[in-house]
């Protein structure tokens, strides 16, 4: 180690580190630590100085204070630069992360100082002097994947400079330039997307601020090897230089070094090179330091000092170029977070006549692979899962790295009253994605429900969408995914076998035979475990000592007293299966004569679907899982999955179905696929935590596109009362599909019946039974105005339909108060022919939303209830049987009367008959039952006959999959 490094270091206005012992393996080191401790080897710098004497004795002192000069104004500029920087974004504050094999306190110390001053952050991984090239590279990775680290330099020996650790050094994070894609951009001239060598631009910024103009002189590079060879010859070039490069031991090297003006030494000259060959008119800067590290070596014997540029002056300017090229990556990291437009390589679409069935169109489409996709639209690596080729789930994480970021626009597609065959909600949503971002440019995201396998293999079929308007591969979509209703149906059936268990053991066992199962000798210490302390403090008991209880504290602890007859909780299953609607469980001798009557339900309909749909955050899952009522005790207090002391496990089963799932259009458009709750007993809506991230990845100008199950009755009135709620989302614009073949059936059609023919009135102009049933489509605008949120209806178009018939529905809808009407032809043509419904929805975005909830959550039960009956289904009243006001006095009494109302009603009427078309009135709407999701977060009340039980199985159906 050259001695005049530590003496420039104290004109900067810092003491020299005391020597100790080796680096530890992975020391960190804070820069901005406010102990002693965040310093390397306790001792913190005093930072630069204005206005400060700089004198070095002896020769060279004005070299080094005109060096010194321009490392101030270096981390000056850089100080600046990162000051403005944090004015719009407060929390940012870049960091590098220096991997330094061996125990050069002196650089780090420097490394250290001017990050301080600069305003950065600094992390030193120190590794042993003999570590390999595998130790390096292990270290390398780990930063690449490091959303916290911006850039990365090596301090490592230059023989370890091998294309293996080269190669493994992320282009976005080499601040030291050495990557073959920073080298490349150089050579191109393209420096200002490239990092560009800082000990290459302090040799170059040196040598001119000597006096020395570089345009037309001869200079040569000697002993340079790799990155730094390269990097000094392009800057030679660029500044108009003739640039030769030579090894030491070249033949022609004397005659070389007698026509140079300036000479740069790119490694120690060799004792059997005479000295008198460096002519001494020649300007010399010695750069005698491993690739990247800063890391001066010691002189040549016999080089000239006259014109003698040196390599402590050059280590110095160099290690504040590498802080001016780290604010760079922290400025090109905060761009990247910022809204921009996709750069999105959309799939071509070559829609045939006839088109061909669903999935043959989702077979001839080759979807990109997922990573790429997320990549584009501008997903970290390290924030992805990926399953398979097609599919990935993005971590939640994303959330905080693009907290400061704006959401895009928020729009939901409703329907109108569906027939049982449905009119395209999620072909529509899947078409104007693919149309705002395939032929528009602007960002947008579809957000959509994982599909049951009950309606999958029943007579409605998948949910991917249709025709040219899918989400591909089709398969995957609606078969599994990633497993999501997989881990419900395990976490719903744990909670339920936990139950029947509990009750059993409470049955058969003593209180002190039950203490000793709750809480058991482990190696002689008996523990409450954290679940166990909550719950002694929900009975008001406060110890925490498993041996002081006394025994009526010890019954009240280990008894759940649950009622059997007030069990809400079943079993689930994700396939119809009609013989398990009922079913006699503990039959088995070891159940010891308890038994009861149970049900399979539909794995969707499990409140832990809901839960799932609504948290914001895996925290908010495992609370909402923990307050999931299951039961009443024998005094009629709620019983839940927080009693039985399961919520861990629940959470833990569920701790990877809480991220969505990635997947794409037929068009190469995102999607997001999450969770799947069903519309005519839950919500009905995709998750939370798609839009919320979908919302920040699309930017300010972008759109999230999602749909509300069955018509705006039900799905989208529980989106505007119960989702928005939840997450506090504000929507911006209401998609109402509608399609002449339900319009005409709201207008006194004959029946439709999924797998029967439609009647000729359907496949035959008829003007007036579509204006007749234009009713439902006013009505179905005027629920989504109670909201305050503007309507653009989308006529989903059929071959069948005729001109005159599409005129006349998108007249009468823009006369009942929509924004706009217009006709999509997605399903024949892909998002091409839904660009007017997608510029229709831009227009309507822009239109100030007035968004309001239709009733205070403080409102008692009943008149919620009696809210959306009148004021949406346009009911005279309500009735409530004697077991639904029952229930409605037992959750207030629990405290869970001021949650929001979830309407259990068939999704075929306006009224809880399904054969009543049309608009409905002057009827009284029944609620035979009330039932609670306390975890979910919602009442819901059964209307009229409606069923929860598990669907039956069309095997016909199943036979024609397969």
């Amino acid at each position: 180690m050259s001695a005049r490094l530590p003496l420039l270091l104290r004109q900067l206005g810092h003491q020299q580190l005391p020597r100790g012992p080796a680096c530890r393996l992975r020391e960190l080191c804070s820069s901005s630590s406010s102990s002693g401790g965040g310093d390397p080897e306790g001792v913190r710098g005093r930072g630069l100085q204005d206005g400060q004497a700089f004198s070095i004795p002896g020769t060279g002192s004005t070299e080094a204070s005109g060096t010194i000069s321009i490392v101030r104004e270096v981390i000056h500029s850089s100080k600046e630069v990162l000051s403005l920087l944090q004015e719009k974004s407060p929390a940012f504050k870049p960091v590098l992360a220096v991997i330094q094999a061996g125990g050069d306190n002196l650089m780090q110390e420097i490394n250290q100082n001017l990050a301080k001053e600069a305003g950065l952050d600094i992390t030193h991984i120190c590794l042993p002097p003999d570590s390999g090239e595998d130790e390096i590279i292990d270290e390398i990775l780990k930063i690449n994947e490091d959303p916290r680290v911006h850039g990365l330099a090596l301090q490592i020996s230059e023989d370890s400079f091998s294309n293996k650790v080269l190669d493994a050094l992320k282009p976005e994070k080499d601040v030291d330039g050495v990557t073959d894609v920073n080298l490349g951009k150089l050579a191109r001239g393209n420096a200002p997307e490239c990092f560009v060598s800082p000990l290459a631009r302090a040799a170059i910024e040196l040598v001119e601020k000597s006096g020395v103009t570089l345009d037309g002189k001869k200079v040569l590079v000697i002993g340079a090897r790799g990155p730094l060879e390269a990097a000094l010859q392009y800057l030679f070039q660029r500044k108009g230089s003739m640039t030769m490069s030579s090894p030491w031991a070249a033949p022609q090297l004397q005659g070389k070094l007698q026509e140079a003006e300036v000479v740069v030494l790119g490694s120690p000259k060799p004792e059997e090179i005479p000295a008198d060959w460096i002519p001494s008119g020649a300007t010399i800067l010695n750069c005698f330091h491993d690739i990247s590290s800063g890391k001066p070596r010691e002189g040549s014997p016999g080089v000239p000092r006259k014109g003698l540029i040196t390599g402590e002056n050059v280590s110095l300017l160099a290690a504040a170029l590498r802080i001016q090229n780290m604010v760079s990556s922290g400025r090109r990291w905060l761009r990247e977070q910022q809204h921009r437009r996709w750069r999105l390589h959309c799939l071509k679409l070559q829609p045939l006549s006839p088109v061909p069935s669903d999935i043959e169109i989702s077979r001839g489409q080759t979807p990109k692979a997922v990573d790429v996709l997320a990549k584009e639209i501008g997903l970290f690596a390290e924030e992805i899962e990926v399953y398979g080729k097609s599919k990935a789930k993005v971590r939640l994480s994303l959330l905080e790295r693009l907290k400061d970021q704006k959401d895009g626009k928020y729009v939901l597609v409703a329907g109108i009253t569906p027939t049982p065959l449905g009119e395209g909600k999620s072909t529509v949503t899947i078409g104007l994605v693919q149309a705002l971002t395939a032929h528009l440019h602007v960002n947008s995201f579809a957000c959509l429900r994982q599909p049951s396998q009950g309606p999958t293999f029943g007579v409605k079929g998948g949910a991917a969408g249709g025709g040219y308007a899918q989400v591909i591969p089709m398969e995957e979509f609606n078969l599994h995914l990633t497993g999501d209703i997989h881990a419900i149906t395990a976490a719903n059936n744990l909670l339920a076998a936990a139950i029947d268990t509990r009750i059993l053991h409470e049955s058969t066992q003593t209180d002190k035979a039950l203490y000793n199962r709750l809480v058991p000798l482990v190696n002689g210490v008996r523990e409450f475990s954290e679940i166990q302390l909550s719950r002694l403090k929900r009975l008001g008991i406060n110890k925490t000592n498993p041996s002081t209880l006394t025994e009526e504290e010890v019954r009240k602890f280990a008894r759940l007293n649950i009622d059997p007859s007030t069990i809400t909780w079943q079993r689930v299953l994700d396939t119809n299966d009609r013989f398990l609607r009922k079913i006699t469980i503990g039959q088995g001798s070891t159940e010891k004569g308890y038994s009861r009557q149970a049900q399979f339900d539909i794995a969707v309909a499990s409140e832990i679907m809901a839960v799932l749909a609504l948290t914001d955050s895996l925290a908010d899952m495992k609370e909402r899982l923990g307050r999931m009522v299951v039961a009443s005790d024998k005094d009629g207090q709620p019983v839940t999955a927080e009693d039985l002391g399961v919520t861990g496990a629940l959470t833990v089963l569920m701790k990877d179905a809480i991220k969505p799932n990635l997947m794409q259009t037929l068009e190469g458009t995102p999607v997001f696929v999450h969770a799947g709750p069903f519309a005519n007993i839950a919500h009905g809506n995709s998750s939370v935590l798609a839009d919320k991230i979908a919302l920040k990845l699309v930017g300010e100008e972008g759109f999230v596109v999602t749909e509300a199950g069955f018509g705006a009755d039900i799905g989208m009135e529980k989106f505007f009362n119960i989702k928005c709620r939840a997450s506090g989302l504000v929507p911006n614009v209401v998609v109402l599909v509608a399609t002449v073949r339900a319009l005409k059936m709201h207008g006194g059609g004959p029946s439709v019946t999924a797998g029967v023919p439609l009647k000729k009135e359907y496949t035959e102009e008829n003007i007036q039974l579509v204006a007749d049933g234009c009713c439902n489509l006013q009505k179905q605008i005027q629920i989504a105005q109670l909201f305050g949120v503007p309507v653009v209806v989308a006529l989903n178009v059929f071959k069948t339909d005729t001109r005159a018939e599409i005129d006349l529905v998108c007249e009468l809808a823009k006369r009942a108060g929509a924004f706009d009407a217009v006709p999509c032809y997605h399903w024949s043509a892909g998002g091409k022919g839904s660009v007017d419904l997608a510029r229709a929805v831009r227009d309507a975005a822009n239109k100030r939303s007035r968004f309001q909830f239709l009733y205070d959550v403080q409102l008692p039960i009943v008149e919620k209830i009696r809210t959306i009956a009148q004021a949406v289904y346009g009911a005279k009243d309500i009735e409530l049987s004697p077991e639904a006001q029952s229930k409605i006095d037992r959750y207030t009494q629990q405290g869970f009367g001021n949650l929001p109302i979830c309407m259990a009603k068939t999704h075929l009427s306006l009224s809880h008959e399904p054969d009543k078309k049309g608009v409905p009135r002057d009827f009284i709407l029944p609620i035979s039952d009330v039932r609670a999701s306390i975890g979910a977060g919602f009442i819901y009340p059964l209307v009229g006959t409606v069923s929860t039980r598990l669907p039956s199985l069309s095997s016909f159906h199943v036979t024609v999959m397969s």
